[in-house]
């Protein structure tokens, strides 16, 4: 039985939720659009903020196939979308000459048939499945060039590809499609006007700490408070990469390894590395920044519990 689209923000909401991702009802409202309304749904946002997780939720919740294209720089047609398969038509060349087959034209005509095509992401995506239209999800974007931008538009126009020796090639039932970007560039506008676009920005504390609570339940709840204050000090200043969603659940599964009811000097300066992934930017917090920021969020937060 193919599992149904849910039919409210808030029943959309619930199923995040279910795949155990904490969302803010904007979000469930993008996705709820773009699942009613057969759509593509651009997320754009920093690195590790939970773009990606989303495509596998729903794939998981709706209990539909998650067809993944990585994006990297120099990635073509024939890595996304299809190619021949050269050397099986090369082996039905040589079969037909030795069986003495003359008909050229029938024999180019045989060559070119769904038997010797590679099936790439994109064309797969496209076939139809017994389980529902699958959950396409064309990651990270930005790390492409314009020409591949520039093949996409027919596929989240009319989810079709045409290929030349077969013609048009379209989804009886449009995938589901996410796509991802972490901004490294700006993604063409004509390709952002095919899709519902929505910006995952990094959550306020309270998500945050809600987030640890799910993804890391056996941290102590002082640990998560602090890791979370912390973290958020750290993303209002000058570093090379600021540590996402990922890092913190990083960190937390790492002092929770280690033994750490709290945080202290030392279990940060051990632990940087979980947090932040440039030198720079962990000599930067190291040592004495690192201790001023853990005493004042400890004040902070010693504050606001005298206060509640």
């Amino acid at each position: 039985m193919v599992a149904s689209i849910p039919e409210s923000v808030d029943a959309t909401l619930g199923m995040l939720t279910g795949g155990n991702y904490v969302a803010d009802r904007s979000l469930a409202t993008a996705l709820h659009l773009a699942l009613s309304l057969q759509r593509p749904l651009f997320l754009e946002g920093e690195a590790g903020v939970g773009k990606t997780e989303i495509a596998k939720v729903l794939a998981d919740q709706l209990d539909r196939r998650l067809i993944r294209l990585q994006c990297y720089e120099g990635l073509d047609v024939a890595s996304a979308v299809y190619e021949w398969n050269y050397a099986r038509q090369m082996v039905e060349i040589r079969l037909a000459e030795a069986a003495g087959t003359a008909d050229r034209d029938k024999l180019a005509q045989d060559i070119f048939d769904d038997r010797f095509l590679i099936k790439r992401p994109i064309l797969q995506a496209l076939e139809a499945d017994e389980r529902g239209a699958p959950v396409l999800l064309i990651d990270e974007l930005d790390r492409t060039d314009e020409p591949f931008e520039a093949f996409l538009l027919e596929v989240l126009s009319d989810f079709q590809v045409t290929i030349p020796e077969l013609g048009p090639m379209r989804a009886a039932t449009p995938p589901i499609v996410i796509i991802t970007s972490n901004r490294t560039r700006e993604i063409h506008d004509a390709l952002k006007r095919r899709c519902f676009y929505y910006w995952v920005d990094y959550p306020s504390a309270a998500r945050e700490r809600e987030i640890l609570r799910v993804k890391a339940p056996e941290a102590p709840a002082e640990l998560s408070r602090q890791v979370v204050a912390f973290v958020h000090e750290l993303r209002k200043m000058d570093l090379f990469k600021l540590p996402g969603v990922a890092e913190t659940i990083d960190w937390v599964h790492a002092l929770v390894q280690l033994d750490h009811l709290a945080l202290d000097p030392a279990a940060i300066d051990n632990t940087l590395g979980v947090l932040l992934k440039y030198q720079d930017d962990i000599a930067k917090i190291q040592g004495s920044e690192a201790t001023r920021i853990l005493n004042q969020i400890k004040s902070e937060l010693a504050g606001a519990a005298a206060v509640a």
